[in-house]
């Protein structure tokens, strides 16, 4: 798990985290937890990759096993691609602040005005959300939340801090334009970032329904 990305769902989520490199290996040994994240990754869902099909495998064991789980970006197209989904490859990149409806009302996004402003990185999209699940958020790019019963998923990043906005823009100079980094470097201001940071309370909605889940399971045991 890269630095950025440590640091960024440290300080949003109020929960206390244990952390697993997918990437090298490392996944939990069993589902004995409150709830699990998947977060953003360089990968694509549908690459030929060990550690792919095992944290794949995973996750699914976990849902099937009643845990919640949120997804983030490449955590959003993996979810949807353990639950049925079509994840697929981009004409173009989604780079920079951009604006998401919210399409319906999800309790993940209580408190958030129906248009809101996020930070987007991503190349792949959820074509086709899983069957059975609920869809509460896109733009013109297409599917930017889903739902299905325990699961939620997200493909902006609530958690991007200024910082890793501006570093993420910086190592895309090897797939955009040089006047494409520049226009989405400028877009990243105190403004935009104070703005985006109004969707960072989804990480507060979705403790508040794992702590409702762990309740539950309490009460019937």
């Amino acid at each position: 798990m890269a630095a950025d990305t440590r640091r960024n769902f440290r300080r949003g989520l109020d929960a206390d985290v244990v952390e697993f490199d997918c990437l090298a290996g490392e996944l939990p040994d069993d589902f004995r937890y409150d709830a699990f994240v998947v977060t953003g990754s360089f990968a694509s869902v549908y690459w030929d990759r060990e550690w792919i099909t095992r944290l794949r495998r995973w996750a699914g064991d976990a849902i099937e096993a009643g845990l919640p789980a949120l997804g983030v970006c490449y955590g959003h197209q993996l979810l949807a691609d353990v639950l049925g989904g079509r994840v697929e490859a981009m004409d173009e990149y989604e780079l920079g602040y951009r604006t998401v409806e919210q399409d319906g009302h999800n309790r993940l996004l209580d408190g958030l005005d129906e248009e809101f402003t996020v930070f987007t990185s991503h190349s792949d999209r959820v074509s086709d959300a899983p069957p059975g699940a609920t869809v509460f958020a896109r733009n013109d790019y297409g599917i930017h939340g889903f739902r299905k019963d325990r699961v939620f998923a997200v493909q902006f990043h609530p958690e991007y801090d200024m910082a890793t906005a501006e570093s993420v823009t910086k190592g895309k100079d090897d797939q955009l334009s040089a006047d494409r980094i520049a226009e989405i470097l400028d877009g990243i201001h105190e403004d935009n970032y104070r703005s985006a940071q109004e969707a960072s309370r989804l990480f507060d909605n979705f403790i508040e329904f794992v702590a409702e889940v762990s309740s539950e399971r309490l009460s019937t045991n």
